[in-house]
């Protein structure tokens, strides 16, 4: 069976084993979300991949090079992209493949194992089983970091979990009220100080609000400037000192939030903010918005950061947790619906 048709019976046919009948439809929702918010990146890669396939009849050096551009311009990243072409050809080599259309179903394979690695990239969120869960987000300014932190905020009160916002953005004009409507339409507080004031004092406040009312998730936002990467620096290590203080082992998760329009510069963003502090999870948001999706893989294999949540699209629902499998199904799901037919 090849990998193509794998993924096509896990995410959208009956034959998927499940716990219920709800389960089964969430699963081949999350399915359809990926396919749809990769629509961008799935016409401008895929349709290249298809081009490529359709001019070669047999897999020589030439059909290599060509795809190595084409991933290349998919903004996969050069290092991981030689990986993955190293990969194929001895896949080609082993299983004796000579027909070009075999190729891409060996491509989906080899793309879930390098975002896997030697270790398993769970996209899940350190969540502590028992009292105060610290969340502290960082990323510059423009991202779509605050829009996040209220789609996350929605995503934790739909499992029934208490949740507070700390609004430790004082640096940005407008930044503390854009909180505070995301805290009104989800429905959580949202603890916060002045325009200018210190950060530190707010995620203090926040802490001791957030114990006081047996909440069970503290989101924290915080400035996003990068003209000076040291002041960043000592702020946000002075911010995680205080977190740390007041709550022995927090942050629980230090997520980074990442435009994945901006392509490669998302990745030096990615560098300079795990230079600043311990980064331990992506938010790549925008995906729908990008014909250069293969970002994800760049991130994941150049900086051993696993990318742990996807924007898909403006609706409060559209933040999914990335799964590897998923994301290489929203790829090629034309390639894999033509297969099925």
């Amino acid at each position: 069976m090849s990998f193509f048709k794998k993924l096509k019976e896990k995410f959208t046919t009956q034959e998927e084993k499940v716990k219920s009948v709800e389960a089964e439809v969430a699963e081949v929702s999350i399915g359809e979300k990926f396919k749809q918010g990769l629509t961008k990146t799935r016409n401008s890669f895929t349709g290249r991949v298809n081009e490529l396939v359709a001019r070669y009849r047999k897999v020589d050096e030439d059909f290599f090079e060509e795809l190595e551009e084409i991933l290349i311009q998919a903004d996969v990243g050069f290092d991981t992209v030689m990986e993955l072409i190293d990969q194929l050809k001895m896949e080609v080599k082993l299983r004796n493949i000579s027909d070009t259309r075999e190729v891409q179903s060996v491509i989906s394979e080899k793309l879930v194992e390098i975002y896997q690695g030697d270790d398993e990239a769970t996209s899940s969120l350190n969540i502590q089983e028992e009292g105060l869960t610290v969340i502290l987000f960082v990323g510059v300014n423009g991202v779509g970091k605050t829009t996040t932190i209220g789609k996350l905020a929605h995503k934790f009160k739909t499992e029934g979990k208490s949740v507070v916002l700390a609004a430790g953005d004082t640096f940005r004009a407008g930044a503390i009220e854009q909180l505070e409507v995301w805290g009104e339409r989800v429905g959580v507080s949202v603890i916060k100080q002045g325009e200018g004031s210190d950060p530190a004092a707010v995620m203090f406040d926040a802490i001791q609000a957030a114990k006081a009312r047996n909440a069970d998730i503290l989101i924290c936002d915080t400035a996003g400037r990068l003209q000076n990467k040291v002041n960043l620096m000592k702020e946000l290590e002075k911010v995680k000192r205080v977190i740390e203080r007041e709550v022995p082992g927090a942050p629980h998760e230090v997520l980074l939030a990442l435009d994945a329009t901006t392509g490669q510069n998302a990745l030096i963003q990615a560098k300079t903010f795990k230079e600043a502090t311990n980064v331990s999870g992506i938010v790549l948001t925008k995906l729908d918005g990008t014909a250069k999706g293969g970002i994800v893989l760049a991130i994941r294999n150049e900086l051993a950061i696993p990318v742990k949540f996807v924007g898909l699209g403006e609706k409060m629902d559209d933040l999914q947790e990335f799964d590897a499998e998923k994301y290489v199904y929203g790829l090629f799901a034309d390639i894999i619906d033509k297969e099925e037919v």
